[in-house]
C-alpha cells in the first residue's frame, strides 16, 4: 500500500515504529493549510515559518515521547499545537502587535484562485484587500475564529477543541465575527461584492 493511502492514524503508528517517510507524508499532508492558518494569524512570513516548525518539531517530541493518544483527530491536534505556540509568543512578548502585509508577500495571495483573468484578479485583488483590512480591526478572538473557520476550513468541533471553548461558544464568536465584519462595511464603506 502506497504511503499516501494511508490515514493520519496509520502514518503515525508507521512513524513510531520507525518509518521516517510516514511523517514526511503526514507533513505534506497538511502543511499548507497549517501554515496559512499561521500566516493569517501572524501577519508575519517569518514568523509563521517558525511557528509551523515549531509545531512540528513539538510533534516530533510528543510521537517520540509516546504522549500522543490516538483517537483520530490529528488535524485538530496539530493546530491546536501551533495555536498553543502562536499564544505562546505573544504572551512572550506582553502585547499583540499589528503588522500588515509587505511589498515582498501579502498572505491574501495564497487563496487566489489560478483560473482567474486579469479582470477578475484585479477584482480579486480589490476586494481581498477591503477584506483584510477589515479582518485586521477585529479583535484576536473573532479574529481567530474567522481564520480557522475560512480559510482553514476548520469544522466548529475542531474550533472549539484548539481553543478550549464550547462549540456554542464558538459559533457564537462566529456570528458576533461576522456582525463585527458587517458593521466595519458599513463604517468604512466598504462593499464585498464584484
Amino acid at each position: 500500500m502506497r504511503v499516501s493511502a494511508l490515514s493520519d492514524q496509520e502514518l503515525i503508528r508507521r512513524y513510531i515504529r520507525g518509518e521516517e517517510n510516514c511523517f514526511e507524508e503526514l507533513v505534506n499532508r497538511h502543511k499548507d493549510k497549517l501554515f496559512t492558518y499561521l500566516l493569517l494569524l501572524t501577519k508575519d512570513r517569518d514568523l509563521a515559518e517558525d511557528m509551523f516548525q515549531e509545531t512540528f518539531f513539538k510533534i516530533v517530541q510528543m510521537l517520540k515521547a509516546g504522549r500522543y493518544y490516538e483517537d483520530g483527530k490529528f488535524k485538530p491536534y496539530m493546530m491546536k499545537i501551533a495555536h498553543n505556540i502562536f499564544i505562546d509568543h505573544y504572551r512572550r512578548k506582553q502585547h499583540m502587535p499589528m503588522q500588515h502585509a509587505t511589498d515582498e508577500f501579502d498572505p491574501f495571495d495564497i487563496i487566489r484562485c489560478e483560473n482567474q483573468n486579469r479582470e477578475e484578479m484585479y477584482v480579486q485583488d480589490a476586494l481581498n484587500a477591503d477584506l483584510k483590512k477589515l479582518i485586521a480591526l477585529l479583535p484576536e478572538e473573532k479574529r481567530e475564529i474567522l481564520l480557522m473557520r475560512i480559510y482553514a476550513k476548520m469544522p466548529f468541533k475542531e474550533i472549539a477543541w484548539v481553543m478550549e471553548i464550547s462549540i456554542n461558544t464558538a459559533l457564537g464568536r462566529m456570528r458576533y465575527a461576522l456582525i463585527h465584519l458587517r458593521q466595519l462595511m458599513h463604517q468604512h464603506n466598504i462593499k464585498l461584492v464584484a
